[in-house]
């Protein structure tokens, strides 16, 4: 019984440290995440992103390498929030034109969000690189659309286009969407027109048929 009561003593403690370490991690993230947004990359210290998640330094370090390493984990936590959001709705219920549309305009919505567009859009590709970015931004959102096109092929909306070739051209188009966006000063006027420029192309390549 004394043995059984030191496993499980061994094994509280451990789970409480990876809790605490974990929470610790979500915390830096979660600040790295406010302060990237609100200063940028150049304008925030890890000195203030410590702070703000109320640690120290050192804890800081212990779960990144830098600064660079923290801005990475900031950026896979806004991406991974968009991706998780995308796909309940284009892998979801429903038919798949109706899911596919629904997925172009959550994607746009994604676009007007300060954190989305001053971590993904305007700081990533300089702080990670421009190569570095895009097989980020692949390993995200190239999956979906890709998924998305090829169940509309299977449903009969679209013709046997080649998939990986117009999965391409349309995640370049929502990519650079995505950039005109952000950049605009009228960033809700342009992400409608976005959307009526896309789902417009969406229409011509549909089967008369399903229209």
């Amino acid at each position: 019984m004394a043995a059984c009561r030191r496993v499980v003593n061994v094994v509280t403690v451990r789970s409480r440290r990876l809790d605490y370490s974990e929470s610790t991690r979500s915390a830096l993230v979660d600040s790295a995440v406010e302060l990237f947004t609100k200063r940028g990359y150049a304008g925030t210290s890890l000195d203030e992103i410590a702070k703000r998640a109320r640690v120290t330094k050192g804890a800081l370090y212990h779960h990144f390498s830098g600064k660079q390493a923290l801005f990475e984990a900031a950026f896979d936590a806004v991406e991974t929030l968009c991706l998780h959001r995308l796909e309940k709705i284009v892998l979801g219920p429903g038919a798949p034109w109706e899911r596919a549309i629904n997925g172009i305009r959550e994607f746009l919505r994604n676009c007007l969000d300060p954190a989305y567009q001053r971590i993904v859009i305007h700081e990533a590709p300089v702080v990670m690189g421009w190569e570095r970015w895009r097989e980020a931004e692949d390993h995200f959102s190239f999956g979906l659309i890709r998924a998305s096109l090829q169940a509309l092929i299977d449903a009969g909306e679209l013709d046997d286009l080649p998939v990986e070739i117009t999965a391409r051209l349309l995640y370049g188009a929502l990519c650079s969407a995505a950039t005109t966006i952000a950049s605009s000063a009228e960033p809700k006027k342009v992400s409608a027109e976005v959307e009526t420029a896309i789902v417009r192309l969406l229409e011509r390549i549909r089967r008369p048929a399903m229209r």
